[in-house]
């Protein structure tokens, strides 16, 4: 996966939020593109949430601004925030109407074209259609979650902007939801969402902004992630032999850190698998090396995450000693 290359959708400039002397967010800057799922990863109390509500314009931040589709975000930009769709962790729904009146409702409320179609469409894809007619309040947390996300799809929004989207669905309802922002995205939608759920977030993001006790961490592609934590990356490659001047030629390689051999395979360790593949195949069949197959091994998204948070809270905690 790669980051998007369309035009930017969303862009934070110096984003912070105090409540009292609790800082909840400092100095936040991120950007998401046309095309681009981009998580915001954090432990619970990151801050993810109050970022993505300042994002939305719901909170107002102490400092920084909003720019939606190259736009500044205000009070009255009504007509930015139609372009969006929004689910949150939580769902405050109507609980007094069904499920086919709630979404008439903000079919309405959006002016959407076909509207009856849409609904069916949405409800058939997400397996709500044999609920349209039972009240909202009578349905399961896993079922209010689905019937979110269609709201926030009815009105065929440029950007997403999801918060924990999988909480609370079972294992076939998270691979659902999972394909069906896979595919808004190859629609050219913008997809920022926040979650704790590590593997919801390998599995879909472009890019991934560590958030930590109110500051952006880090943020980049998963290769990018594992470098910012000092993670190498193990290549494996498979040889039909394995010759002494082959692991001469790759221990010359500045890219290589280590060689390790076992039964005409090579584990060579690099710290950047993306910029180093080359040079390590050049250096093999130079040295008269014949390759059968070559692969990388890189480090989870929580081995990084861990690193990453890990440090910060050292970091943090030696600051507090020298005061």
């Amino acid at each position: 996966m790669s980051e998007g290359n369309g035009a930017v959708v969303v862009a934070a400039e110096g984003l912070t939020k105090y409540y009292g002397k609790h800082k909840a967010v400092e100095n936040l800057h991120l950007k998401v593109h046309a095309g681009e799922i981009y998580a915001l990863l954090g432990p619970n109390g990151a801050g993810k949430t109050t970022a993505l509500l300042m994002l939305l314009g719901i909170i107002t931040p102490t400092s920084g601004r909003v720019l939606l589709f190259g736009e500044e975000l205000r009070d009255s930009s009504f007509a930015l925030k139609r372009r969006i769709g929004v689910v949150s962790e939580y769902q405050n729904l109507y609980t007094s109407m069904t499920v086919w009146e709630y979404l008439a409702f903000f079919a309405d409320l959006y002016s959407v074209d076909r509207k009856e179609e849409r609904i069916e469409y949405w409800l058939t894809t997400l397996q709500l259609a044999d609920y349209a007619d039972d009240y909202v309040g009578a349905l399961s947390h896993g079922m209010r979650q689905k019937l979110g996300l269609i709201r926030a799809l009815l009105h065929d929004p440029d950007l997403l902007i999801l918060d924990e989207p999988t909480s609370g669905l079972d294992a076939r309802a998270i691979e659902q939801v999972r394909r069906l922002i896979q595919a808004e995205r190859k629609r050219g939608k913008a997809i920022l969402f926040s979650s704790h759920i590590l593997t919801d977030v390998e599995r879909l993001a472009d890019r991934v902004g560590i958030l930590h006790q109110g500051r952006l961490l880090v943020e980049g592609d998963m290769e990018q992630l594992c470098e910012a934590a000092g993670k190498e990356t193990q290549v494996e490659v498979q040889l039909q032999s394995v010759l002494p001047e082959v692991i001469a030629a790759l221990r010359r390689e500045p890219c290589v850190h280590k060689v390790l051999e076992e039964n005409n395979r090579l584990l060579i360790t690099t710290s950047k698998a993306a910029d180093s593949l080359s040079q390590i195949s050049q250096a093999i069949t130079s040295a008269g090396g014949v390759i059968l197959s070559m692969q990388t091994k890189r480090a989870s998204l929580e081995e990084a995450f861990l690193t990453i948070t890990n440090a910060n809270v050292t970091t943090l905690a030696d600051g507090l000693k020298d005061r």
